[in-house]
């Protein structure tokens, strides 16, 4: 009964924190979308809190790797960290640009697609295998048309409103769904490359864990890399505006406080959870982002919801559980027989390495 009751305390220690997790990024968009409206600038938002977050990590950096025999860093690994760490500047200027195009909603239901296209450049590099023969193989590709076409569903067709907050118009802005369809589109289509280029460092960052696996070293490189290169975009973009690296003591300090504080411990915790979860567990909590951002999108941005966005959403989510349905059979397959009995859909792999 002990060993049952500890089994659920710790299960419920899992579920708990990543669910704070996902709270927390999709909080992150919505408070950066409300620090915007009060001109906070991309570029020294981006420099600031990836500056912050990875002094932040350092500390761990000393704890994880004392008792480690780690291989040399060397110049090689460096230029494919620099590289990563260009790849997720792309990411986070279109991403955070696409967000004040469109809305953490929109931003959320296409981050879905994520686990699609990390699996169709996984088959391109021959990190995957496709087998029609293999009920697996077939969810995954099925998971990700799905998936593809409910994100051209949520770009591509509004739809009538399902939702609307109950709030005085006088007092608040127009929903933002109400924009031009052209802000809608760029939104979404930035967003969109954002996807890409996340599911390009996925194959690039599993290639650099299994040459260097210290993952806090890599991370802390990685942030830093993320501050220097968007800063120095920022430099070049916002040039004749030299102002917008003042950053004042209101929404704007707390938003750049606040993220790298959760982009810290955001990474600690996707760490904790990997080890004892598995990476399946992960990615399973991925389509709660999208109730997240409507509810947070309707209370602080007065946001709508529309039928595109609920259509996409549901086909998007169909699609990703698909490819994470296919991906756990998969991995279940690589356990002996007197583990499957025990296996659930979300594998719980204690060996796995961050």
């Amino acid at each position: 009964m002990a060993g049952t009751l500890s089994l659920w305390r710790r299960e419920a220690m899992f579920l708990s924190a990543m669910l704070a997790v996902e709270i927390s990024v999709v909080g992150m968009s919505t408070l950066f979308k409300v620090a915007t409206s009060k001109g906070l600038n991309i570029y020294p938002f981006l420099g600031y809190s990836y500056l912050l977050a990875s002094l932040l990590l350092l500390p761990s950096f000393f704890f994880t790797n004392r008792s480690r025999s780690l291989p040399p860093l060397s110049l090689s690994i460096l230029c494919k960290i620099g590289l990563l760490g260009f790849l997720g500047s792309m990411y986070v200027i279109t991403g955070y640009i696409g967000i004040e195009y469109s809305n953490p909603t929109l931003a959320s239901a296409i981050s879905n697609i994520t686990p699609a296209l990390t699996f169709i450049l996984a088959v391109i590099f021959r990190m995957e295998k496709v087998s029609f023969k293999e009920r697996s193989s077939v969810a995954k590709v099925m998971g990700t048309i799905l998936s593809v076409m409910g994100a051209l569903v949520v770009i591509f067709y509004h739809g009538p409103r399902v939702f609307a907050p109950h709030v005085n118009s006088r007092q608040l802005p127009p929903p933002l769904l109400s924009s031009s369809n052209s802000d809608w589109l760029i939104g979404g289509a930035l967003l969109t490359i954002q996807v890409i280029f996340i599911s390009i460092s996925f194959i690039l960052q599993a290639h650099i864990m299994s040459e260097y696996p210290a993952a806090f070293t890599v991370s802390i490189l990685y942030t830093v890399c993320v501050s220097f290169m968007t800063t120095a975009i920022g430099l070049v973009v916002e040039k004749n505006n030299p102002s917008v690296w003042i950053i004042h003591f209101d929404i704007t300090l707390i938003t750049i406080l606040t993220v790298a504080i959760i982009t810290s411990v955001y990474y600690v915790i996707h760490s904790w959870t990997v080890r004892h979860k598995g990476p399946v567990y992960l990615a399973i909590f991925k389509p709660l982002s999208i109730l997240i951002a409507v509810v947070m999108g309707s209370i602080f941005l007065n946001d709508s919801l529309y039928l595109g966005c609920l259509i996409g959403g549901f086909l998007i989510t169909l699609g990703f559980y698909a490819v994470m349905w296919g991906k756990a059979n998969e991995d279940k397959k690589l356990l002996s027989f007197s583990d499957k009995d025990f296996a659930p859909l979300l594998l719980n792999s204690k060996n796995d390495q961050v």
